[in-house]
């Protein structure tokens, strides 16, 4: 008698997932697999899970920190406070969805179909099926034949597509020298809103679907772990130094030594003079990283460099993931692959979105561009599709966060959302329009608002300063040449490549609205009407650019051979990555202007760290310090107990360029600088500054011998010198203190 007629015979007590009868398996090796199932798809779900879970914790601190101002509470206090709130809030979040998840499951149901927002995940393939502009799928899965009508207008947007993304990357080459930028704007004209009938139509005759992309699965989810861990290693050996450092880790330098939030200037005086009009205190992540260098007893660089740093990079880089996962119609992991490899190899000196990544991700812009504006795309689909409340939730939270990074998000979320608004009120949704609109766009409009009104409102001369028109804007992001070139096609031709209904409706609206801001002109009426020509030129980060150009090698091709379009695919990929490597600026090249270190490192050039870290150590009496502008830039990140003559050149603009305050700095950063004879400003000149200043310790180069001489003649006693091997080093320097 074999095992399963005893087991029928004489029933013994069973556990609740066995099955007795012939077909029954033995109970180990199906809790194996219900343990390994378990494990699979708890890998599948850790990006979205950090993601989600870091807009959420990121949005609850931007509160407590915006709450916190007026009360005038010390940023230490409010790190405490959301350090418990934010574990007890996801505590509370947890039960709360076991609660309703065993509510859920003891309702019963009659057909035993899934009528969550994931229902009809099974009924589509992996990786996505085969669709495109060419091709509508019908409820079997299977192509329907396009209309005549139809092939010949996304044949006649595709050209056009091609043809702007081609003058536009050749126009700033010399080859296109006699281009007039018309010609691109024009036709991407009629790219973007050829694109934007297409997905309109294409939204009309697609069936809604319960999921409109497969769930990612635990090897995909697992890689873009791995290339998110390897970008948070490589962020710290990675240095780049710009002059924005200076104010953004400045302010968490101050923080992290104060215990309190600068509300006035903090880089020409000791929190006196009024803020910059040009940055309102409004951003909360220097805050955080000030406070959490003081709850830890590191410097304040080190808690952004070495803490938050490596965090924000594993956050961008599964932010990226999870919106191609989302828009690629097939082969997500290919189309990240070469988004990634967009960023690690398009940097260079200039804007290019590579420069914002892992060289630049503490500052708040990097972070916003990086991830929040991947994110926004991809919960605005999400929320689309299934309109849930907690889709919802995020988005605000989102617009929260989004406002605790960086001002730049009241000038582009709104660009963003009015793509995106402008679709769904084309298909009908005009209150999903509305209810997007509020959602994302009160919290960071209404603290720019609130802070004006309290604050004052900002000067025209910090926001005239510079100006890029729509040709040097789109030169700037998307590069010029083949790089340029494979942007455009991004830009143009992306919409019609992405998954269809809701991800192609908001690429196309996306797309179409960032077209309108390249026409000439557009840009200068803006300029004109709100007075932000200073940071006009970043509008292109409206689009999450990367990604699209990462859904140019998931071109869908009229065959049933798989091979064929899996080689495809892959020969496009390497043509663009191929095209990356050749004729664009890698992040780890010094013409990008970082550094790569051997062991971690904080981003500032050794021997400017080493010279302000000495004039720091000295026993100075009282006064401002001058040094060479470059040291006297590298000061403030390391401390605020030494005030230094001219922070950065650049912040004198909201002070009036032609006032005394600015130009005795501008004079005496010359002649600290040192420079030819005919450049050197006179000695009554100097004498003048100094006093007027209060200049008590000056340090300059060794070599510089007019500094050293006309301070000796003005009373100043050398007091130190750092030395170096050989003594006529360059880096050799002397200072000066007061007598």
């Amino acid at each position: 008698m074999t095992d399963e007629t005893v087991a029928v015979a004489a029933p013994t007590p069973a556990t609740a997932d066995e099955t007795v009868g012939p077909a029954a398996a033995p109970a180990g090796p199906r809790r194996t697999r219900a343990v390994w199932g378990s494990v699979r798809a708890g890998l599948a779900a850790v990006p979205a899970v950090l993601t989600d879970g870091a807009v959420l914790a990121f949005a609850l601190w931007t509160l407590l920190y915006h709450a916190a101002l007026p009360l005038g509470l010390a940023p230490s206090l409010t790190l405490r406070v959301w350090l418990v709130a934010s574990p007890a809030l996801a505590l509370l979040a947890l039960l709360v969805r076991l609660a309703l998840a065993r509510r859920r499951r003891a309702v019963p149901t009659t057909s035993g179909a899934d009528s969550g927002p994931a229902a009809g995940a099974a009924a589509e393939p992996a990786g996505g099926a085969d669709s495109g502009p060419a091709a509508t799928r019908g409820t079997a899965g299977h192509r329907d034949r396009m209309p005549v009508a139809g092939r010949w207008w996304t044949a006649l947007v595709l050209l056009a597509g091609t043809g702007a993304a081609i003058t536009a990357g050749v126009a700033g080459t010399p080859a296109g020298a006699g281009i007039s930028w018309w010609v691109p704007a024009s036709a991407g004209i009629v790219a973007a809103v050829g694109a934007v009938l297409l997905t309109w139509r294409s939204w009309r005759l697609t069936p809604a679907t319960r999921s409109p992309a497969p769930a990612p699965t635990a090897w995909q989810s697992g890689y873009a772990l791995v290339i998110g861990g390897a970008a948070a290693v490589a962020s710290l050996f990675l240095a780049r130094s710009t002059p924005d450092d200076i104010y953004y880790v400045g302010r968490s330098v101050w923080v992290a030594e104060r215990d309190n939030v600068p509300l006035n200037d903090f880089l020409f005086s000791e929190n006196v003079l009024p803020a910059m009009a040009s940055q309102p205190p409004i951003a909360s992540i220097e805050v955080l990283a000030g406070a959490l260098a003081r709850l830890l007893g590191i410097p304040a660089v080190s808690a952004t460099w070495y803490v938050l740093l490596p965090v924000m990079a594993v956050l961008a880089v599964l932010a990226l993931w999870r919106l191609v996962q989302r828009w690629a119609p097939r082969r997500p992991v290919l189309a990240f692959t070469v988004a990634v490899a967009f960023l690690a190899l398009v940097c260079g000196p200039d804007a290019a979105l590579g420069t914002f990544h892992l060289p630049r991700l503490y500052q708040g812009k990097g972070m916003f561009v990086s991830a929040v504006v991947p994110l926004m795309w991809l919960y605005l689909t999400r929320w689309f599709d299934d309109r849930s409340r907690r889709g919802l939730l995020l988005i605000v939270a989102l617009s929260i966060t989004a406002t605790g990074l960086t001002t730049t998000a009241a000038i582009i979320l709104p660009l963003l959302v009015g793509g995106a608004a402008l679709m769904m009120l084309l298909v009908g949704r005009w209150k999903s329009a509305l209810i997007v609109g509020v959602a994302t766009l009160t919290y960071p409009l209404g603290a720019v608002i609130i802070t004006q009104l309290v604050l004052g409102s900002a000067t025209a001369a910090a926001t005239d300063v510079n100006f890029y028109d729509a040709a040097h804007t789109y030169r700037r992001t998307f590069e010029i040449g083949i790089v340029g070139v494979i942007g455009g096609l991004a830009l143009w031709c992306g919409p019609l490549l992405a998954r269809r209904r809701t991800p192609a409706l908001l690429a196309a609206g996306g797309a179409v609205t960032l077209s309108v801001l390249l026409v000439p002109g557009v840009l200068e009426w803006l300029s004109a009407l709100t007075g932000i020509s200073v940071v006009l030129w970043r509008v292109p980060w409206l689009l999450a650019l990367p990604a699209l150009i990462g859904l140019l090698c998931t071109v869908w091709l009229p065959t049933r051979l798989r091979s064929l379009r899996a080689l495809v695919s892959l020969v496009l990929a390497g043509a663009m990555v191929a095209s990356f490597a050749v004729y664009a600026v890698p992040m780890w090249d010094e013409r990008s202007g970082v550094l790569v270190h051997d062991e971690r490192t904080w981003k500032i050039r050794p021997e400017r760290q080493a010279i302000a870290q000495f004039i720091v150590g000295l026993d100075r009496p009282d006064g401002l310090v001058l040094a060479p502008a470059s040291i006297m830039r590298t000061i403030p990140v390391l401390t605020t107990r030494a005030r230094v003559v001219l922070p950065r050149d650049f912040f004198l603009i909201e002070y009036d360029l032609n006032s005394q305050f600015s130009r005795d700095r501008l004079l005496l950063t010359r002649f600290a600088n040192g420079g030819p004879a005919a450049q050197r400003p006179a000695e009554d000149e100097v004498a003048a500054a100094l006093e007027r200043l209060d200049v008590g310790t000056i340090c300059v180069y060794s070599r510089n011998r007019f500094a050293r001489r006309t301070g000796a003649q003005l009373g100043y006693t050398e007091f130190a010198k750092r030395s170096a091997d050989p003594p006529v080093h360059p880096n050799a320097v002397t200072c000066l203190r007061r007598g």
